[in-house]
């Protein structure tokens, strides 16, 4: 949402009417008129990363094409993760979005047989994908949705490709897919309530929304030297890590959004780097870097990118290691879209069961 405007009233000067001294006078009215800002219709809405500067990032991304396949990692693992999820439900899929697709990642791991968590001899299952008749993947980057076309997944599920504007306007009818799915995209998301509300409306009646984003605490360690580097070097602090939405955010977000049965965890995954340089250049491979609105233009100076090194090892290296940690933090969500028949949580008050027999018999009195 963006900072509301103050509205300024039209100064109009106040002319005398009566002509009674000066008969033969004509007098005209004038109109002393100001400019005036005014709120165009609809929610404001606040301007926090540079879309342009977000869709360059990821076209120059996909341009490098192998680089960016060698840092699909995080994406790969986390699209994999995301999907276990849909093992919990017991239904097909005939259509399903998903939302900022990257290289197709999801589509990627529901052609991938899962584990079977039931199988004492690491047996598997059959791909998710056996359960979805229609994947349509929308970004806003041509390069990257379509960097991975010719790989053998594109053949075991039908794949329909759409570049759009943005992500923040969904161009989908009411009541249009069986489930929406999205990993690493929506926390670039300006106005992410909004986006919520439309997934909410694009969903059929009784269908998931399931979605993983990076959370607050992602890359801590690099945001954290960056600012002590930049207040020992150049004596003031500037953001070089894009701010990220917190889990404590995420439910009311979805409650909101009018999403019910939600569930919301998180998850970190730890990366092991060589130095700062490397975490930097996989960030800009994976389309990753800094995108704020007024983020401070060209690149870090030397004394900096020197400063960092020291003081991320100084801070956060661990003894023995044989390279710096990378903290990922990831949020998963699972929303419902109100439906007849959904299950509905018991009234306050109408639990059959005793929490004291539950204890055992122990008692809440203090002792």
């Amino acid at each position: 949402m963006s900072l509301t405007k103050l509205m300024r009233p039209l100064v109009r000067s106040r002319i005398p009417t009566s002509t009674n001294s000066y008969p033969s006078a004509t007098i005209t009215p004038c109109l002393a008129r100001r400019t005036y800002a005014m709120q165009t219709p609809g929610n404001p809405v606040m301007e926090i990363f540079n879309r342009r500067v977000k869709h360059l990032q990821k076209d120059r991304a996909a341009h490098n094409v192998e680089e960016s396949r060698k840092t699909d990692y995080i994406k790969d693992e986390v699209a994999m993760r995301l999907c276990e999820r849909l093992l919990d439900i017991k239904r097909d899929f005939p259509q399903v979005l998903d939302l900022g697709a990257n290289s197709c990642n999801i589509a990627r791991a529901l052609t991938t047989p899962m584990p079977d968590p039931a199988s004492e001899t690491g047996g598997t299952l059959e791909p998710l994908a056996s359960r979805i008749s229609h994947l349509t993947c929308i970004e806003t980057s041509a390069g990257l949705l379509n960097r991975d076309m010719s790989h053998g997944f594109n053949e075991k599920l039908a794949i329909t490709r759409q570049v759009v504007p943005d992500l923040e306007t969904l161009p989908y009818a009411e009541n249009s897919f069986d489930a929406v799915l999205s990993s690493l995209s929506i926390h670039w998301i300006n106005d992410l309530p909004s986006l919520l509300a439309q997934v909410n409306k694009v969903l059929k009646p009784d269908a998931p929304f399931i979605a993983a984003m990076f959370g607050g605490d992602t890359l801590f360690e690099l945001r954290t030297s960056l600012q002590l580097a930049d207040l020992e070097r150049r004596g003031g602090v500037s953001p070089h890590v894009s701010p990220l939405a917190d889990v404590r955010d995420v439910g009311g977000l979805l409650n909101k959004a009018g999403f019910k049965m939600l569930t919301v965890d998180i998850e970190d995954i730890v990366v092991e780097f060589p130095d700062t340089f490397s975490l930097m250049a996989d960030l800009q491979a994976m389309g990753e870097s800094n995108a704020i609105l007024h983020r401070e233009m060209g690149p870090l100076s030397r004394e900096v990118l020197l400063a960092n090194e020291a003081i991320y090892r100084q801070l956060h290296m661990e003894e023995g290691a044989r390279g710096i940690p990378a903290t990922f933090r990831l949020i998963y969500m699972i929303g419902w879209k109100e439906g007849a028949g959904q299950a509905q949580p018991l009234e306050r008050g109408s639990g059959q069961l005793n929490l004291k027999d539950i204890l055992g018999g122990g008692s809440f009195e203090n002792k």
